[in-house]
């Protein structure tokens, strides 16, 4: 990095000015070399008409900078508001969000003494791809995209951040004992890369069971690497069981541009107030400072950070048994700007090797010459007088000529043939085809979907079925 690199800077809203102050004044103190260029965005923005909550030339500012540090920020109540967070993760490809969860015992709270854990969140697909449709009267739906690059960057990732951080184990979460073919990718992918790092323990686990452990054994993990809507939960479980969600401080890692913040939101009820506590700004700096190279001027931050915490001066969030003065958020900068050199007695101080972290490249991938089509689910808004499945399937099968109804599913459960009586029925149906020749084309399905118009179906999505190298590449109903 440059000796004084350029950072991109936004005060945010709500509680953002006052905290940002006092974390520009520590790392002003602090001698860290940072050349900051300010920008507007968040709530001013989205009330003068930017629904993205930034404006078309700001991107420019963000873009050239290698860095961005954002204090929080507020979206306006009501519909048509966009996060803006995620809006910036995904524009700017920042893929991997990193959310360390560390034990501060006893001068907060937790019954984790030991617990150190990092949780790496892949960042841009997965339910958070955002695509939603409302497909009948009663049913809507989300799309879970998971792609092997983006599944082979943050893996990698995790493996590259535990090796420069001194990292023994990563573990992988997911769910892949029912999303075989999303959850099953990811994982696949973990296993196949854990390869190439063997000097890092790793495992996977279910991610229901994984939430369970961090909630009660925390202390047992070290870095976790997980989808995008499971490491949102997990971070914020770990960060909870800390004692302080207000503590954590985050990081979203791209290839061009990152961006550190607090984990937090706004406050805007303890806003202007001398109230609010900067550590999770604070601590998404200090991050910032070890990206930048900078991990001289980040450890002595967060050790006089940790001493500030041991000698009792704490904001009002963290007043308790362990305190000795209640200062507010100006007052706690001060004191922490006045403890710099010194380090921690009681809890562990910190230590930044002078590592560079290897940021995996994104890398497509070209889709196989063996991949088959082999059929298509259509799906129907059928909703006729006793949602009778068999009666849906006689309708159907004069549709079809050249194809071959196989299956029919509601909300994924086989309802035909040989479905249970008991089975709840929406008015979503899934109908499977297989061709009746031994290939299919496109225009096959078009034929088929035109005759299916014709009698009258209602149409309102179709997925082909594809198998890739001999493998099916489709999940079975249940019960199928």
């Amino acid at each position: 990095m440059n000796e004084t690199p350029n950072v991109t800077l936004a005060r945010g809203d709500g509680i953002g000015p006052e905290i940002t102050d006092a974390v520009l004044n520590i790392l002003d103190s602090a001698g860290a070399r940072l050349n900051f260029e300010e920008i507007q965005i968040g709530e001013t923005q989205f009330l003068s008409g930017h629904k993205s909550g930034i404006a078309p030339e700001t991107w420019e500012t963000i873009r050239k900078n290698p860095v961005f540090l954002k204090a929080p920020i507020t979206t306006p109540l009501g519909g048509g508001y966009k996060s803006l967070n995620v809006t910036i993760r995904k524009s700017l490809n920042l893929f991997a969000n990193v959310r360390p969860s560390r034990a501060y015992a006893p001068y907060v709270p937790c019954q984790f003494e030991n617990m150190d854990l990092v949780v790496i969140r892949e960042n841009e697909e997965d339910l958070y791809a955002g695509i939603e449709h409302q497909q009948t009267a009663e049913v809507t739906q989300v799309l879970k995209l998971i792609t092997r690059p983006g599944c082979e960057r943050i893996v990698r990732y995790a493996f590259e951040y535990a090796r420069a951080h001194g990292r023994k184990h990563v573990t992988c979460m997911t769910k892949n004992n029912i999303m075989k073919h999303t959850d099953g990718l990811f994982s696949k992918v973990f296993h196949e890369i854990a390869q190439e790092y063997p000097d890092i323990q790793n495992d996977h686990q279910i991610i229901d069971i994984g939430a369970a452990r961090v909630a009660a054994e925390p202390h047992k993990f070290d870095v976790i690497v997980t989808l995008n809507l499971y490491g949102d939960i997990i971070s914020d479980i770990a960060s909870q069981v800390t004692g302080s969600v207000g503590l954590a401080g985050s990081a979203n890692i791209g290839e061009h541009v990152s961006m550190f913040e607090a984990v937090h939101g706004s406050a805007p009820d303890i806003a202007g107030k001398d109230l609010a506590n900067p550590s999770g700004l604070l601590l998404g700096a200090t991050q910032m400072l070890v990206h930048l190279g900078q991990q001289d001027v980040a450890q002595r931050i967060e050790n006089a950070w940790l001493k500030t915490l041991e000698d009792g001066v704490h904001t009002g969030d963290l007043f308790g048994a362990q305190s000795t003065q209640r200062v507010g958020c100006k007052a706690f900068a001060k004191a922490i700007a006045e403890r710099l050199g010194e380090e921690p007695k009681a809890l562990k101080p910190v230590h930044y090797e002078p590592k560079t972290m290897v940021i995996p490249k994104s890398r497509p991938i070209l889709t196989p010459s063996d991949k088959k089509l082999e059929g298509v689910d259509v799906f129907i808004d059928w909703n006729q007088t006793g949602r009778i499945p068999a009666k849906l399937a006689q309708e159907l099968a004069a549709a079809g000529d050249e194809w071959r109804l196989k299956m029919i599913t509601n909300r994924g459960v086989k309802v035909w043939p040989e479905g249970m009586p008991e089975t709840f029925c929406t008015d979503h149906w899934r109908c499977r085809f297989l061709p009746v020749r031994p290939e299919v084309s496109n225009g096959d399905i078009v034929s088929l979907l035109a005759n299916l118009h014709a009698a009258g179906f209602d149409v309102i999505k179709t997925e082909n079925l594809y198998s890739f190298a001999g493998e099916r590449a489709y999940s079975l109903g249940q019960g199928e």
